[in-house]
């Protein structure tokens, strides 16, 4: 993790690191001011705090409460050397507490990441550097491979050079790449999370037999996402890049919406608009584009290749963004690499949600196919040595597709993991299944899978799909478990048992999309120095439900996002209109407004947790609506999500809401003793709510302009470097003028639907 330090009056010290300031000074004694707690004192802190966290993981795990758990920590320092210390760790432990938890709890203290660093000793490099934000290299593995030549089924490089090829790509960018953990807790099974230092929004996660293909999975999909502009999917990227002559790619092109907001005939073809438009409700203001919110340029299209005769066919950045996620991404050292990965993912997800939906039961793996592959074995091995029941699945539904399957039971907590894996070779996609099966994950984190079940609505509910998508942790039928399969076993290969180019094997999964009936489209991108593409396959590969178009699209953000970054500056008749949009907009009342509108708030701020309810309620006050802001403060003190200090000015706006709307209640009576209650600041702020000194406490002036939104803006400038490299190496210049006139139509408000669960579920 980057933190970078500033230097602030007299002794004080500002660390900036993710979202967080942390502020050091020094004991008066030391000639500081004593404002803050000293740079070593907080090590000793973090020391505390880390066996502490794992006390609570260990009791949460297995419900033992821990309220009456305590735990101290003493740092006894040698007279003769006071760099030499003794860290005591205490804890007091309740009397019911069995005498299996107490030594649990003790063994897991021994677990603290700090305590393990110290006691391994870090290796301190100090040195200059001409500026802190370059050598983007820096922070991957410490001890260089570059002479080594180290070759893995799949990829047309060696590990080696594939990590410096594309380690490189990223510094050229002007990117910084850190290494923010690893995981390996089981042998031959190795996962990684990387992040960009400036922007930690921009991360991806790798996996792996080994540390160095578990890097190279990472970096290649940081470098696929990049080239996609997934890191940035659903966020609003600025006035600068919405009037650029390009917003997304130079060879997008923008459309003008046909009479009566009709599509533009320019877009899609015929077997696309039949399963995008079957009833003809699809209009242009459904796709007009979230990330400029450009309306008056058109619906912003990009070009992709049907696979079939080699014509362009242009898609709406809009309808790629909302249903296909990252399905169908890749980036490779050749382009047949990055095909052969695209399309496996593909057919992973495609099988999947087939399997689950349909309650498939797979044949198991027999036990001499899987000694075929020892390391493997080992891997799955150590699993069930920690008492996690594995059951290795053949998921080609009969040798159709390139498909394994591995699944995890936990019988501490009845939770189930299904992981799937794709790739020509079984091996390979064996492996994949593991790996993914562990990525990012401890011991611990096994106990949040959810409990198999046989109720049929649970699997085929379009959330569950989309949890499998993100992280494998969806709902899985008791059906998938049945000893009786529906299909029989086959031992397929689809790569000429590895004698196959990738070219051929990135043809023989075209060649089963042609056999299924299926189109695809395909858009190459190579400004960036790797080649990348990503596919689109209509009615297979979508992630969201084609229906999302019309009822949740996330360009309904362009309905309220001018208006909630402007609020400070509404007047009551813009601000009326904004409360009546946000009550027809039928969403969830708990969706926090980083979702509706795309903006990427400081977590740690009360922009960062408002939601479309609080936000409502802040309106009501500003405009003098008492009573529906009574309604609406209940509502968020029932189910208050918010900080601690938060509730309490909302406790403290009840009471003065209800002693204002009661005629025979008198304000002058109860403010002594409400002030006594909830101090003089939070009483100024909910009085002067009501009387209008305040407006929208708490919610700090913004604009359009992005002004102190820090973490947007380093989203955003994260953006920007790519937007440049692609202006500087592209030969194409886009022909659409960024102030060409248009009909002047507007996006109409969307109708949106609340599925079953609660709406807002981040389209990740």
């Amino acid at each position: 993790m980057e933190i970078k330090v500033n230097f602030l009056d007299k002794l004080r010290l500002e660390a900036k690191f993710d979202d967080f300031t942390v502020i050091a000074d020094q004991p008066i004694r030391y000639k500081g001011e004593g404002s803050a707690p000293g740079p070593f004192d907080y090590f000793l802190a973090s020391s505390a705090l880390c066996a502490a966290y794992f006390v609570k993981l260990y009791c949460e795990t297995r419900n033992i409460p821990t309220d009456n758990i305590r735990l101290s920590q003493n740092n006894i320092v040698d007279p003769e050397d006071r760099y030499k210390q003794v860290f005591k760790i205490q804890v007091e432990l309740p009397a019911d507490i069995s005498e299996k938890d107490r030594q649990g709890i003790l063994r897991s203290i021994e677990r603290c990441t700090v305590k393990r660093v110290v006691q391994t000793g870090p290796e301190f490099v100090i040195e200059e550097v001409e500026n802190l934000d370059a050598d983007a290299q820096a922070l991957l593995i410490p001890n260089g491979t570059a002479d080594q030549a180290t070759y893995i089924p799949g990829k047309d490089l060696p590990l080696e050079q594939t990590i410096a090829n594309l380690s490189g790509i990223i510094a050229d960018l002007g990117m910084k790449i850190e290494i923010a953990s690893w995981r390996n807790i089981v042998p031959n099974v190795w996962s990684l999370h990387i992040r960009d230092a400036q922007s930690p929004l921009c991360f991806t996660n790798g996996k792996g037999a080994t540390k160095e293909s578990a890097l190279a999975s990472a970096l290649g999909e940081f470098i696929e996402r990049l080239n996609c502009n997934f890191f940035y999917n659903d966020q609003y990227w600025g006035e600068e890049i919405a009037n650029a002559a390009f917003v997304h790619y130079p060879e997008e092109r923008w459309f003008k919406p046909g009479r009566n907001d009709a599509l533009p005939r320019e877009i899609l073809d015929a077997y696309c608009l039949k399963i995008y438009n079957p009833d003809g409700e699809l209009r242009s203001s459904h796709l007009y584009d979230t990330n400029s919110g450009n309306t008056a340029r058109g619906i912003c299209s990009l070009p992709f290749v049907r696979q079939s005769d080699g014509k362009t066919v242009y898609f709406p950045s809009n309808l790629i963004e909302n249903l296909f996620l990252s399905n169908g991404m890749s980036a490779g050292n050749t382009l047949a690499e990055a095909q052969v990965q695209c399309l496996s993912e593909i057919f992973e997800r495609a099988v999947k949600r087939e399997i689950l939906e349909n309650e498939l039961a797979l044949p198991d793996v027999p036990p001499e196919v899987l000694a075929k592959y020892p390391s493997i074995l080992t891997g799955i091995q150590g699993l069930e040595a920690q008492g996690f029941p594995v059951i290795v699945k053949d998921a080609s539904l009969g040798g159709q597709f390139p498909v394994m399957c591995v699944t995890l039971m936990n019988p501490r907590t009845g939770g189930v993991f299904a992981s799937f894996g794709a790739h020509p070779s079984l091996e390979v996609a064996l492996e994949r299944s593991l790996t993914e099966l562990l990525q990012g994950r401890s011991f611990e984190g096994l106990n949040d899978l959810p409990q198999p079940t046989f109720d049929s609505h649970a699997l085929t509910e379009p959330n569950n799909f989309v949890e499998h998508f993100i992280d494998s942790s969806g709902v899985v039928s008791w059906r998938f478990f049945s000893a009786k399969a529906d299909f029989a076993f086959v031992e397929w290969d689809f790569s000429g048992q590895g004698t196959c180019s990738n070219a051929e094997e990135a043809a023989t999964l075209f060649g089963i999309l042609k056999v299924l009936g299926k189109e695809s489209y395909m858009m190459v991108y190579e400004q960036l120095g790797a080649p990348a593409c990503r596919i689109l396959v209509p009615g297979y590969s979508e992630i969201y439900p084609v229906e999302d178009l019309i009822w949740d699209n996330t360009n309904k953000a362009l309905a309220f996002r001018e208006d909630i970054l402007n609020l400070h500056r509404l007047e009551d008749e813009p601000l009326k209109a904004l409360l009546e949009r946000l009550e027809d907009c039928d969403a969830d009342d708990y969706t926090d407004i980083t979702t509706l509108i795309g903006i990427e708030f400081d977590d740690n701020t009360v922009w960062g947790k408002l939601t479309i309810l609080e936000l409502k309620l802040l309106i009501c006050l500003a405009l003098k609506r008492f009573e529906d802001a009574k309604d609406f403060v209940e509502m968020l003190l029932q189910y208050n999500d918010n900080t601690a200090e938060r509730g309490l000015f909302y406790q403290a706006l009840n009471v003065v809401l209800e002693v204002a709307l009661d005629s025979e209640l008198d304000m002058l009576h109860y403010e002594a003793n409400f002030r006594r209650m909830f101090g003089d600041e939070r009483m100024d702020a909910a009085l002067g709510s009501l009387e209008g000194r305040v407006r929208f406490y708490g919610l700090t002036p913004t604009s359009m302009k992005l002004e102190g939104l820090d973490r947007h803006l380093r989203l955003i400038d994260s953006y920007k470097k790519l937007h440049t490299a692609r202006a500087q190496r592209s030969p194409i210049q886009s022909n659409n003028e960024p102030n060409a006139t248009g009909n002047g139509l507007k996006p109409r408000r969307l109708a949106i639907r609340k599925p079953n669960t609660a709406w807002g579920q981040p389209k990740t």
